[in-house]
């Protein structure tokens, strides 16, 4: 058992933020996440090893703090009661008890069905990009990147880097929105210099704009539905051509979705725009829970720079120095207005939503197809007959799916929030 006067959900770039501003008050400060290293999926490998200096930064005097505390390889289970969350690490389970929360559990990978996109060598962008980051073998590899916004080119770049050959960059969103978005970069420098550089990494890469994947094939030029042997080629609809090309892997994401299970679970509110639910919060990013914060991409998907505001702000208003948070909203307002543009301009256009076919599945836990989903009117229908989002995942690859293709929202939050073990789940049960 452990008790913190202010405990951070999450290690990403958020959650140091918030860690680091809450520590500078004295208070004893916890932070659990499920790596092993903190950095989150923008600074992953680690905050010491990033080149961006404010990782290292904050790395640095997180562990010079004697306040703070990180609980590498834990992952919440559930909240037996108020103030206090049931946690399971590498080896055994204890109860984690907090006077205030900050959640900054960050964000996931949307991917959407399309025929063939359960064959062996279709990944999603950030998932490859992670996998590479790991040690997994790219070099030589014949690799289409597709979906929609800048990640796709964070991935492309690391790919190269690592010696993948990147055939192209398929970008979805129309030409006019990318040229208004590269011109807005002019009021927001920073960005603008990490597109020049991404520029030069991918030089000499064809990039192709209003243009997305239509299906991944098989060896033998059919669209994958089924156990396939592994994918060879991707059918690309660039404008009004259809175009193959042959490859090796296919990553494919379509943005991100805010990982919300926790705060839900927690009865914090959320709302939901254009397919994205997100955590409601106020001016000082506390939930309609008292004493519940949350910051980063939970609230609302806006980058690496919203997200350290974000949780500065959430850092600094749960030890009680609301008046230093004045000077963080302007920042905080900046970064808003481009996350509000970067929404504008990769909405995903609808012809992405209607590319799944009948047999196409849609639920890879339990092998579910469009098909037999596209009859029901709710979630709560299809996991009633078909096991749709009953698998291990819970949903969280298809929840993201089914919300645009059908408009489903899920009802609940199962518990536990994440696979457990039983031994876990004994340890904690009350005698």
């Amino acid at each position: 058992m452990k008790h913190y006067d202010i405990l951070v959900i999450g290690a990403g770039p958020a959650g140091l933020a918030a860690a680091q501003a809450a520590a500078a008050s004295g208070r004893t400060v916890g932070i659990i996440d499920d790596n092993p290293q903190a950095g989150g999926q923008i600074w992953r490998g680690g905050p010491a090893s990033q080149s961006d200096a404010r990782a290292r930064a904050l790395w640095l005097s997180l562990q010079d703090a004697p306040n703070v505390e990180f609980l590498s390889q834990t992952r919440v289970l559930y909240a037996p009661a108020a103030q206090q969350l049931q946690v399971q690490t590498a080896s055994s389970a204890m109860t984690v008890h907090y006077q205030r929360l900050i959640l900054a559990t960050g964000a996931r990978e949307r991917l959407l069905p399309f025929p063939g996109w359960t064959l062996p060598g279709v990944t999603g962008a950030g998932g490859l990009q992670a996998l590479s980051k790991g040690g997994y073998p790219v070099a030589g590899k014949r690799v289409v990147v597709a979906g929609t916004g800048p990640l796709l080119l964070a991935v492309a770049a690391t790919l190269r880097a690592r010696g993948a050959q990147i055939v192209a960059i398929v970008e979805q969103a129309p030409l006019p929105a990318l040229a208004r978005f590269g011109a807005g970069l002019l009021a927001t420098p920073s960005k603008a210099a990490q597109a020049l550089q991404l520029a030069r990494q991918l030089r000499g890469i064809p990039y192709w704009s209003d243009s997305y994947v239509r299906a991944a094939l098989d060896t033998s030029g059919n669209a994958a539905v089924a156990a396939t042997p592994q994918l060879r080629a991707v059918r690309i609809q660039k404008g009004s051509s259809t175009i193959t090309l042959e490859c090796d892997y296919l990553a494919c994401g379509y943005g991100l979705l805010p990982n919300v299970e926790l705060a839900q679970a927690l009865g914090a509110a959320t709302h939901s725009r254009k397919g994205q639910t997100a955590v409601t919060i106020d001016s000082w990013q506390q939930t309609r829970i008292s004493n519940v914060y949350c910051a980063g991409e939970g609230t609302g998907i806006g980058g690496v720079d919203l997200a350290l505001v974000e949780g500065r702000i959430a850092g600094l208003a749960a030890s009680g120095a609301v008046a230093q948070t004045a000077t963080l909203f302007h920042q905080r307002t900046r970064w808003r207005k481009f996350a509000s543009r970067l929404e504008r301009t990769f909405a995903l256009r609808p012809e992405i939503l209607a590319l799944a076919e009948d047999n196409t599945i849609v639920c890879r836990c339990e092998d579910v197809c469009h098909g037999e989903l596209k009859t029901h009117s709710s979630w709560r229908s299809a996991k009633l007959h078909t096991r749709c989002g009953m698998g291990p995942c819970q949903g969280r690859i298809c929840g993201g799916a089914t919300e645009l293709l059908y408009g489903w929202r899920p009802a609940a939050v199962r518990s536990p929030i994440v696979p457990a073990r039983v031994a876990s789940m004994i340890e904690s049960a009350p005698e």
